[in-house]
């Protein structure tokens, strides 16, 4: 096909798929199909695209294909990449002809030409196109409108693709034109205006980003251009909506203003005062406006859209409102500023927290919605959870003054409800809800604030008049949800009376006649009350209320589970609570496992592929199991469908390492001795399915389920054998060395530290000759581990047999051969002290650091020369210059040498160190990033831990221990068992090295010091 008649097909084609008749257009699009595999192709589109006398319609399409055009061919190496790329010529062809088309008068075929330009710079520009940032730059000084409008739209994708080495040439020359074009109100269009902010944001978060390491770039960047932007940003706040104003603009304009507080915030103080009162103006008639219209009248219907798809409505504006406030409260210099008007900011945050009208429909329509969106760790966002988080955020910085705040707001609020609703306006009820939502969430820090008589604020009453008032009346389903939930947060202010009407309220909001809001936040309520009741001794009256209305609970919860069994997200929060009531009275769960087995035991296998339902399966069975009455029966029911999965020739979604997890609850929970169902059924099945597999998956679970057969029956697993007379113990070991098979994948070792350790811990002296040749598996697959997960599991071992068996681990190590010549103890030594920073989880560095300083004491107090021979790194060595990352490739890391036994003090000097800096809030505000004057606020906290040695509260330093057992990671069982899991790690450092560094020996350490080291230790002995 020749050139003239392969453009005349491209024409026909972009009109067949104009064309009115479906067949006419599906022919088009096969031809397209044809056609844009063609040299020539995005040619020809760029052609049409910028005929200025074709027809509109043909050049907005031509346009739009060749943006698409150039997503999927342009480069080879783009994720949407379609064979073939463009050739080179016609790359050229295009670059040279397609900027013309940003000074088009069209404006979407002006857009999408800006879109294809961005585009191919992702790829091109700077090594394949160094001419564009010349040629935009031409565009952005033109005497035309357009040519400025294309050009900006193309810079705002091109500044997010910026690297660190093109913005010290790039950010000089846009900057000072981004400021003329945002301040030229009357010349340039809103849009680009805010394009331009834009852009300004986007290339002050970068330099920021790289003055944190540079500081003199920053300032050599920025400062040119800070106070004339500043100026121009905070004058454009107060410009009310017009022609030359609009909430899109004043959005870009406060996050542009958000990224300088938080980053220069020593530059922005002079300009606070002139930023505050526009942005409380914008604040509060936002306010009125959103709730009128969004609240209470179902949203923006004219919802403002630029070009981009961005919606330009107040909402976006509330959002940058709300991460400005964020950005003071984070910000040590601003704070101030914010708490002074705590009072009249806690109002509107509340106003804001309302459900619109939207939502109501939305979530009446779809239950699943309403329980995703109200979950505290939603993904969703909204106004409402916007408001939440700010309100959260206060109550953490400002305790006492947020509870005041917050409860002159409720109160104010409620009032304004009163008056609303004996007028009778429908929308009242908003209010309270709102409240209710803003009390709630703050339940913590009220709760402790009244607790230590800081706030006034009778929750009793407010429960009892208003919330109860509520409940009892005919309300909208949202609030009486609403009311049900606020009275689980809240249940210790109540009297027997107010927590009975709760109850009985929770009981018939699950039933089937109620509306879906009003159920779902029943079971939400549930939680609550039973944590609370289910605490109190037997013979408590008010734990008597609660027994009486288990059985309508829990009859109401299955109920709920079968209504909704084709919806995860509730089946989650019904699972959950179903749980918690379980577990609230033994003697009556004791008769609840025939209605509740079949329907957890369903669920989990019909939805076995939901992490979330699985794990709260599991928590039902771990309750029925752990009760002597439900035990036996559960296992009669969940014992065919496992062994059924575990035998199966095929792993169909990944069922047996689930099995094998729901094993090891069921064991862990039992009633000793284990049963015959699960020692004779089970543990075969358990041992033959992870001896014979290769899937990570299944390892894993396999060596964790064994784990809890040897951790909490080990004398059963002791004399269980099998038909050929091996013991459980053997088949456990054979497990153990499975999993340590150097030649197998590394992560199927991820665990098994804990396997070996509580085999020895447990079994020990049954093990024989096998605990020597388990030893030398893990030192095997310790020579071959990469990852620290793995390498820290395997170290474990070690670690734990250096405080049972020191001696004999010593010996061990220092009789079998290491990897490079010396002996073992030498290789596990240097691995460990390498990579015992890096140790993670609270227990596992306990464990480690106390092995360490055993080890120490050890090799000083006995002068063992099986440790006093041994030298490994100690400090790296940094040589003066400036490091390129070739230069780093060619010169290999350098390290200093140490003796062992100075390593072990270091390291430990380290950890305490590490411990001092979390536990201090230091400042780490960058107050000096400019000027270098170092000067702090005079309220400014910060810890000078190198220039001085007073004023150091221990106290402070070395939080107690109980302050960091409520770890996010579930803790292990048989860690919480060990007497080092509730060790104050943090004291015991102390003084260990307090008595260390007052031995003769120390003068042997010191000279291995570094400085930071040395000051450390000055500091600790001068705070004591």
């Amino acid at each position: 096909m020749g050139d003239s008649s392969l453009r005349s097909a491209l024409c026909d084609t972009i009109s067949g798929l104009l064309s009115p008749n479906q067949l006419v257009r599906n022919q088009a699009e096969e031809q397209v199909k044809a056609l844009e595999v063609t040299d020539e192709y995005g040619v020809y589109l760029t052609e049409l695209t910028l005929e200025p006398t074709g027809q509109l319609a043909v050049r907005q399409l031509a346009a739009v294909m060749l943006k698409q055009y150039i997503d999927v061919h342009w480069s080879s190496e783009s994720d949407k990449f379609r064979a073939p790329e463009t050739p080179q010529s016609a790359k050229q062809a295009i670059r040279n002809m397609l900027p013309l088309g940003l000074k088009e008068s069209i404006s979407k075929v002006r857009n999408t030409v800006a879109f294809s330009l961005a585009g191919i710079a992702h790829w091109d520009w700077p090594d394949h196109w160094p001419q564009l940032f010349d040629v935009l730059m031409e565009a952005m000084r033109a005497d035309n409108e357009f040519a400025v409008q294309g050009a900006v739209r193309v810079l705002k994708e091109l500044a997010r693709d910026l690297t660190d080495s093109q913005i010290p040439t790039v950010a000089p020359v846009i900057l000072p034109d981004i400021y003329r074009i945002f301040c030229e109100s009357e010349k340039f269009t809103i849009r680009t205006r805010a394009r331009a902010v834009e852009i300004f944001t986007t290339l002050t978060s970068m330099i920021c980003t790289m003055g944190e390491v540079n500081k003199s770039l920053q300032k050599s960047l920025l400062n040119p251009v800070l106070t004339t932007f500043s100026e121009a940003l905070v004058a454009a706040l107060c410009v009310p909506d017009s022609h030359t104003s609009d909430p899109g603009l004043r959005t870009e304009v406060l996050k542009a203003l958000t990224v300088l507080v938080k980053n220069v915030p020593k530059q922005m103080a002079v300009w606070l005062p002139q930023i505050l009162p526009p942005v409380w103006s914008t604040l509060t008639t936002s306010a009125e406006k959103y709730v009128r219209e969004v609240v209470n009248e179902g949203g923006e219907d004219d919802d403002v859209v630029d070009s981009d798809g961005e919606v330009l409505g107040f909402e976006n504006l509330v959002f940058a409102i709300f991460e400005f406030v964020h950005a003071l409260v984070e910000t040590n210099k601003f704070k101030g500023a914010v708490k002074a008007g705590l009072s009249e900011l806690m109002y509107y945050i509340v106003l804001y927290m309302q459900i619109t009208e939207e939502q109501c429909q939305k979530w009446s329509d779809n239950p699943d919605s309403f329980v995703e969106e109200e979950d505290e760790d939603t993904f969703a966002y909204s106004v409402r959870i916007s408001s939440q988080d700010l309100l959260m955020a206060l109550c953490e910085e400002f305790e006492v003054e947020c509870c005041s705040s917050l409860a002159g707001a409720i109160t104010k609020h409620v009032t304004e409800a009163s008056v609303a609703r004996s007028q009778g306006r429908e929308e009242w009820w908003k209010v309270h809800e709102a409240a209710m939502l803003a009390l709630g969430s703050a339940q913590e820090v009220i709760e402790s604030q009244i607790k230590e008589g800081n706030v006034q604020f009778d929750i009793s009453s407010f429960m009892t008049n208003v919330v109860l008032g509520d409940l009892n009346s005919p309300v909208h389903p949202f609030l009486l949800g609403r009311c049900l939930w606020v009275g689980s947060k809240f249940p210790s202010h109540l009297q027997h009376q107010a927590i009975t009407s709760f109850l009985e309220g929770t009981v018939r909001g699950l039933q089937q006649d109620q509306p879906h809001p009003v159920r779902i936040s029943g079971v939400r309520a549930i939680w609550g009350f039973c944590n609370h009741l289910r605490i109190k001794p037997d013979n408590d009256s008010s734990r008597q209320l609660l027994v009486p209305l288990l059985p309508a609970l829990v009859d109401g919860l299955v109920a709920m589970a079968t209504n909704f069994s084709h919806s995860s997200e509730i089946l989650g929060l019904i699972l959950e609570n179903l749980a918690v009531v379980l577990a609230c009275d033994p003697k009556f769960t004791a008769g609840q496992e025939a209605k509740v087995s079949p329907l957890a035991i369903a669920i989990f296998l019909k939805y076995n592929s939901d992490p979330v339902i699985t794990s709260l399966s599991q928590d039902i069975f771990k309750v029925l199991s752990s009760n002597p009455a439900c035990s036996g029966p559960l296992q009669n029911r969940l014992v065919p469908p496992l062994i059924s999965i575990l035998n199966a020739s095929e792993d169909k979604n990944g069922l047996k390492g689930l099995a094998l997890d729901v094993l090891s609850s069921l064991v862990r929970s039992a009633p000793l001795p284990l049963s015959d169902q699960l020692m004779l059924t089970m543990f075969p099945a358990a041992i033959q399915v992870t001896i014979t597999t290769d899937d990570n998956t299944v390892l894993q679970a396999g060596g964790e389920c064994l784990r809890s057969y040897i951790a909490v029956s080990p004398d059963q697993v002791a004399v269980f054998t099998d038909n050929q007379g091996k013991s459980g113990v053997v088949h456990i070991i054979a497990v153990a060395e499975h999993l340590l098979n150097p030649v197998g994948s590394e992560f199927s070792a991820t665990f098994v530290g804990r396997l070996v350790t509580t085999l020895i811990q447990k079994v020990g002296s049954r093990l024989g000759e096998h605990l020597d040749l388990l030893l030398k598996a893990v030192l095997s697959k310790l020579q071959g581990a990469k990852t620290l997960s793995v390498v820290q599991s395997l170290i474990m071992v070690y670690a734990q047999l250096v405080h049972s068996q020191m001696d004999a681990v010593l010996q061990f190590l220092s009789n079998v051969p290491g990897p490079t010549g010396n002996s073992a103890l030498h290789f596990v030594m240097s691995e460990w002290v390498s990579k015992q920073p890096n140790f993670y989880g609270s227990y596992e560095s306990k464990v480690s650091t106390t092995a360490l300083a055993k080890l120490l004491q050890h090799g000083v107090n006995s002068n063992d020369t099986r440790l006093t021979e041994i030298t490994v790194k100690g400090d790296q060595v940094f040589s003066e210059g400036r490091s390129t990352r070739s230069s780093r490739q060619n010169k290999p890391e350098q390290w200093t040498e140490v003796p062992l036994l100075a390593k072990l003090l270091k390291l430990l000097i380290n950890e305490i160190q590490n411990l001092m800096e979390e536990n201090v809030d230091v400042d780490d505000e960058s107050d000096d990033e400019w000027e270098g004057d170092g000067s702090q606020d005079s309220d400014d906290e910060s810890l000078n831990t190198s220039s001085s040695n007073k004023g150091i509260d221990l106290s402070k330093l070395l939080a107690p221990a109980e302050d960091y057992l409520d770890d996010v990671e579930e803790e292990d069982l048989d860690c919480k068992a060990d007497p080092v899991y509730s060790l104050d790690i943090k004291q015991y450092l102390l003084t260990f090295l307090m008595e260390f560094t007052a031995q003769p020996c120390f003068a042997h350490f010191a000279p291995h010091l570094n400085p930071a080291e040395q000051q450390t230790l000055r500091n600790l002995q001068s705070a004591v």
